[in-house]
């Protein structure tokens, strides 16, 4: 089994787990907020990428409730929770790396915390197919772990499941953004503390295309 699909399977294993753990978490409703208060359209569309148990759709319906909202996640379990959490938003199971396969358009995408799971060339390739999904002057928000592609590697939690992490450099993130025709918006910093007390930096993205 490779490292996407013992990751794909730990996250459908512990999604009920990890809708408890991180369902409430607040520390990145600022950006967010950042990313709402981007979209000139009430009833914008929105594609979430790794919607997980649908934290940020909820979030995201909370502030602006006339948003349009196609959650998609690789785990069937995951996307379980996120109807069940988001009932007025449409929830497709889909790989991160397959969101060409998908015909509609945008305006707006976010992927708010699937870069961790995605190598270097899939996140470059995820790049390259939301900007082709995105409307004229659409908004994108990806955000990553910072660090190093050398410290990538399984991790393993405290149940024994196995998920593999990518860490990306702002360096790689940006020339990659650029690559396929985005332009900067905002760069965001949050320290978030580990399990083992560990700090790591997840850096996030927002972009216009």
């Amino acid at each position: 089994m490779g490292k996407y699909e013992i990751t794909f399977k730990t996250w459908d294993k512990i999604a009920q787990l990890y809708a408890e753990k991180f369902m409430d978490l607040d520390i990145y409703n600022a950006s967010y907020d950042a990313f709402c208060e981007l979209l000139n359209r009430d009833s914008a569309s929105v594609l979430e990428i790794g919607c997980g148990p649908g934290n940020v759709t909820k979030y995201l319906l909370q502030k602006r409730p006339n948003l349009k909202i196609l959650a998609t996640d690789i785990a069937p379990s995951m996307l379980e929770i996120a109807k069940k959490n988001n009932p007025s938003a449409e929830c497709r199971l889909l790989d991160a790396r397959e969101i060409d396969t998908i015909s509609q358009t945008f305006d707006a995408i976010i992927g708010g915390f699937c870069m961790p799971y995605l190598s270097k060339e899939d996140c470059a390739k995820l790049f390259s197919d939301a900007h082709a999904l995105l409307n004229q002057s659409g908004i994108a928000y990806f955000s990553a772990i910072e660090g190093e592609s050398e410290q990538s590697g399984f991790q393993t939690g405290s149940g024994g499941d196995q998920a593999y992490v990518y860490y990306h450099s702002e360096k790689d993130i940006f020339s990659a953004c650029n690559n396929v025709g985005f332009n900067l918006i905002q760069v965001i910093r949050i320290p978030y503390q580990k399990s083992n007390g560990e700090i790591e930096t997840h850096i996030i993205f927002i972009l216009t295309k």
